[in-house]
């Protein structure tokens, strides 16, 4: 019986052409891309990416176009489904994150609110302040 892995992430061809680059031009090529979540950013949680050689215990790890990518648990809660582009355009290139789990965004799209830390949030007032 074959198991299909499901992928929580995803990249775009854009994306993995672009971190495989990368990963070549420092020569980093053993390496994989961990993606996670942490508090904090104006919207009350904010996304990181960094190159790793090895996976945490705990961690999901996949191929997703030919990158290999780590996932802690507790990140993985606020990333499945989030697809990863990279976008160049004339202000500037940048990876952007489409997140489903996301019920508001940041401005700099650095930093989003899922449906459950929405509400702690605005009875506090918060907001963003990067317009």
């Amino acid at each position: 019986m074959l198991i299909e892995q499901v992928q929580s992430v995803t990249l775009t061809p854009t994306a993995a052409d672009r971190l495989g680059k990368l990963l070549r031009e420092k020569e980093l090529t053993n390496h994989g891309l961990r993606v996670f979540v942490s508090g904090g950013g104006c919207s009350g949680m904010q996304y990181g990416m960094a190159f790793e050689d090895s996976a945490e215990e705990g961690d999901e790890v996949f191929d997703s176009a030919g990158v290999r990518v780590f996932i802690d648990p507790t990140s993985l809660y606020y990333l499945t489904g989030v697809t990863i582009d990279y976008v160049d355009n004339l202000m500037g290139g940048g990876f952007k994150i489409d997140n489903p789990n996301a019920v508001s965004s940041c401005g700099c799209g650095h930093s989003f609110r899922t449906a459950a830390n929405a509400a702690a949030d605005e009875a506090e007032g918060g907001s963003c302040g990067c317009h």
